[in-house]
């Protein structure tokens, strides 16, 4: 069992066991019901990618290909459009979040790192004094979220720090996140955002140090709990998977593609789970 398949079981248990049911919940399923969750607080975990601690579970298959690419769509084309993320993509689950027929998510994400250039800054940062400790990104953007509706983002701060070990310098990264549905989201929200710490890695021709992942409130939606019993029945894979960035070192943020990644020794256990996302 991976760091990673540990991580997750025991962060079931600890729902299951210790958690909270939510309260005039804003969420809903495709059928109308209110989404309630139970939850916990404070979710902290830690990952050392040099050390080949990757997080991702084989307890069940996790789509990273259309994961990663979205981070292609909200960092390098810095976009919310969702013609762009179906066609140039082929990513449509974010569909069910358009906001009034408008063809988009609304001024979030994509939008947000646009309206302040900010892969711009932090590359530009990183370049001129790689320990500065100024790198992070911020998509909670009050002035944009008056300006249209849309959901509000949950991974929405990640901050960068480099650490030079001998002859190598490590590029790390902590990703912040207010709300996270753990079964369906956790493992495809932190390997995101460790292919987008690959890709600031690979630019500079730095290492992929640690990945620090914290989440405010880690939930299992109330139509989950069945799944999250088989979760915990299931014997992990005895591989340990690797996320490979094939470009070569020094190569440009925006000149990465999302068929640049691989994901090997990946042997998940099947069959999937359905889950019902709530909207």
């Amino acid at each position: 069992m991976t760091r990673a398949d540990d991580i997750f079981k025991s962060n079931i248990r600890k729902i299951l066991e210790e958690g909270v049911m939510s309260e005039q919940a804003r969420p809903q399923y495709k059928d109308g019901r209110t989404a309630h969750s139970k939850y916990i607080t404070g979710s902290f975990t830690e990952y050392d990618l040099s050390k080949g601690e990757f997080p991702i579970t084989s307890l069940r298959p996790i789509p990273i290909k259309s994961a990663i690419k979205e981070i292609f769509w909200i960092y390098q084309d810095q976009s919310n459009d969702l013609d762009l993320l179906n066609d140039k993509y082929g990513v449509g689950y974010w569909n069910d979040w358009e906001v009034d027929n408008t063809g988009t998510i609304g001024q979030r994400y994509g939008a947000v790192v646009k309206k302040h250039q900010i892969i711009d800054r932090i590359l530009e940062q990183l370049a001129e004094n790689p320990w500065n400790r100024r790198n992070v990104i911020s998509l909670w953007d009050y002035q944009a979220f008056d300006q249209t509706g849309g959901l509000l983002p949950c991974a929405f701060q990640t901050m960068f720090d480099v650490r030079r070990v001998g002859d190598d310098l490590y590029l790390d990264a902590t990703l912040t996140q207010r709300s996270n549905d753990m079964l369906v989201a956790h493992h495809i929200n932190a390997m995101q955002y460790v292919a987008l710490q690959m890709m600031i890695a690979k630019h500079f021709g730095w290492k992929p140090g640690k990945f620090f992942y914290f989440v405010n409130n880690l939930h299992i939606y109330d139509n989950q709990f069945e799944q999250a019993l088989e979760l915990l029945n299931r014997t992990a894979s005895e591989q340990t998977p690797q996320l490979v960035l094939n470009v070569p070192d020094g190569t440009n943020f925006y000149d990465i593609r999302a068929e640049d990644f691989e994901l090997v020794d990946y042997d998940p256990v099947r069959p999937q789970l359905k889950f019902d996302l709530a909207i």
